[in-house]
């Protein structure tokens, strides 16, 4: 509804159906233009731009940019050949008959003009900038789409899983610390002095609680909070579509779940192809060398371990060597082989070795000498390269290479211009392995246990039925009924089929070394809810803010949230986190000893 107190029309409103009638508009000067007597303004709203005519010099003269105004005037067609196709309302334009000063704006710290958004000019400053003034940001009509996408994203889902026959169902936000592999925001409880409340990593045993308490049908959009270490896209606090579901196995989220995705693309005027096609964990890595596969593109890596098994390289003589093929590559010049060296290096590797195809066939590159004529002489057949290709290879671990080569193989495709973020690549990743070792460097997750295996993706997860009698038996090659719902390289969303046998969850705990005792400590309440009749169920979590993200070809998950933690979880607009007063830090408990209390 449009009509307020201050408007009768928001701005796109205002058509060619209007022309002749009196309207009233209220927004922000967007940018103001003085043509010889006459002056123009853009007036901005949420909803677009509309151009205001002002024959009144002293009604024009105080207007300035981002000022709030509200205008009076009637709506007239533009003179032939003024149009603006680049505007929904380039037709027309308001006639001012009156205009009301709202509120005045200071000179702004950047610009966030609508009319700069396509110009060369636009240039943003600083993120730690944007976000110290992110209510200035979020006038850009980039944000202000991105804001509104991701309301209609909600709605959509909302709708797709209540016609589903899901019920919403709100969980708390302060919890007891359980084990969900990642390190828990701990608040202190002032009125239990020494005590404290975890927020949520996820509402993970919550949700299993519901189904035991015969909801059956679970979905929340979920507040989030993880206190790890800060990486270019995360955030402490993020939000997650949380779905769960009671008597139904593997196949029934997955299908439940592509119908929320395709409802959800909808919004934004994608049709989405059901089903979507899947991939198992172990082919997603040994075919693109991530857990997470970019399939907008081919390329996909190829293994070499069998044809170096006898090389008198050094470097091939590893557990596992793969290669990569560069399109073009053999015309990259050696300064920029370099600099491929580095970017590897920047990634933990010692480098990246490579050779060329020339366009005569000759092979060369450092690599190239230290082979054998016969791997030589067969190596492009090998890759599947052509002449004027390079390939790059990676040896070692087969997990750290195929890591490495999967970066190389999404680099080259972005210096190619491949990914497009207007073009929607899903695929199901199925089959994880139900542990992983403690001590892998590629991996930074907190071990949720004392042995050297922890969860691959929680405590909770049902180990596959082909596993059920003899996962504990062998921790390296058990696996589980899981799956992860992947988008252009990016991971959307993970769930699995829980445990609901405590006879099985003792062995899971057994096998993370999580003892009855620390069992019961941490989540005994689950435990003790399981023995009153708990039903199979499984479930997914979208993670929100990067699903809206991809959908929106946004570059990072803080384009797409209000209100976002810059670098290191700190909030450059409030200042959070801050100290507080001696006064505050007593009053919550915080260096409660209950040795004084005996004395």
């Amino acid at each position: 509804m449009s009509q307020t107190a201050y408007r009768t029309h928001h701005a796109t409103d205002v058509t060619e159906a209007l022309v002749g009638q009196k309207v009233t508009l209220a927004g922000w000067v967007d940018r103001r233009r003085d043509h010889g007597g006459v002056a123009f303004i853009d007036l901005r709203d949420n909803t677009g731009l509309v151009q205001v005519v002002i024959y009144d010099e002293d009604m024009a003269r105080p207007l300035r940019s981002e000022f709030v105004i509200q205008v009076t005037g009637e709506v007239r067609l533009r003179p032939d050949g003024n149009e603006n196709t680049h505007l929904a309302t380039g037709k027309i334009e308001v006639v001012a008959e009156t205009i009301e000063i709202l509120a005045k704006s200071d000179a702004l710290p950047f610009q966030v003009s609508t009319a700069l958004e396509n110009e060369s000019e636009n240039k943003l400053p600083g993120e730690d900038v944007r976000l110290k003034y992110r209510y200035l940001d979020l006038r850009r009509p980039s944000m202000q789409h991105n804001l509104k996408l991701r309301s209609d994203m909600a709605k959509a889902a909302r709708h797709a899983l209540e016609e589903m026959d899901f019920t919403e169902v709100e969980t708390p936000t302060f919890i007891k610390s359980t084990p969900e592999g990642a390190r828990d925001f701990l608040v202190p409880a002032r009125l239990v002095p020494g005590s404290w409340y975890a927020l949520p990593q996820s509402p993970q045993l919550l949700k299993q609680l519901l189904m035991v308490s015969g909801v059956e049908r679970y979905y929340q959009l979920a507040r989030c909070y993880r206190d790890e270490d800060f990486r270019a896209d995360r955030q402490p606090e993020f939000t997650q579509l949380d779905m769960e579901m009671s008597f139904v196995d593997q196949e029934d989220v997955m299908a439940m779940a592509e119908k929320v995705i395709a409802a959800i693309w909808k919004t934004a005027g994608y049709e989405v192809q059901l089903p979507l096609p899947r991939i198992t964990w172990q082919e997603a890595m040994d075919k693109y060398g991530s857990d997470k596969p970019d399939l907008r593109f081919g390329n996909p890596l190829v293994e070499l371990t069998e044809y170096f098994k006898g090389t008198p390289f050094r470097v091939f003589q590893a557990p596992y060597v793969g290669a990569v093929v560069f399109k073009g590559g053999a015309a990259t010049p050696r300064r920029q082989f370099d600099a491929w060296q580095e970017w590897a290096k920047q990634r933990g590797a010692k480098g990246l070795a490579y050779v060329v195809f020339a366009e005569d066939g000759e092979l060369k590159g450092p690599v190239a000498k230290n082979l054998s004529e016969e791997e030589r002489n067969g190596l492009r057949e090998a890759v599947g390269a052509e002449p004027g290709d390079a390939v790059f290879f990676a040896a070692g671990s087969r997990e750290s290479s195929q890591l490495l080569l999967g970066a190389v193989r999404v680099e080259l495709a972005r210096r190619e211009g491949l990914l497009d973020p207007k073009k929607f690549a899903f695929t199901w990743v199925v089959d994880f392995p139900l542990f992983k070792p403690t001590d892998d460097p590629d991996d930074d997750d907190v071990a949720v246990g004392h042995s050297k295996w922890t969860s691959m993706h929680h405590p909770f997860t049902m180990p596959s039925k082909d596993w059920i009698d003899k996962f504990d038996q062998d921790p390296e090659h058990a696996m589980s009924d899981s799956y992860d719902i992947v988008c252009n390289g990016e991971e959307m969303g993970g769930g699995s089929v829980r445990i609901h046998r405590d006879d099985i969850q003792d062995r899971v705990l057994n096998v993370l070394g999580i003892s009855p005792e620390e069992a019961q400590e941490k989540f005994g309440f689950l435990l003790e809810a399981f023995k009153y009749g708990a039903p199979p169920h499984a479930g997914i979590a979208l993670g929100w803010d990067r699903t809206v993200s991809i959908l929106a070809g946004a570059d990072t998950i803080r384009d797409v949230i209000a209100f976002p933690k810059a670098g290191g979880g700190r909030d450059p607009l409030t200042g959070a986190p801050a100290p507080i007063t001696d006064e505050q830090r007593a009053e919550t408990g915080v260096d409660y000893d209950p040795d004084e209390d005996e004395d």
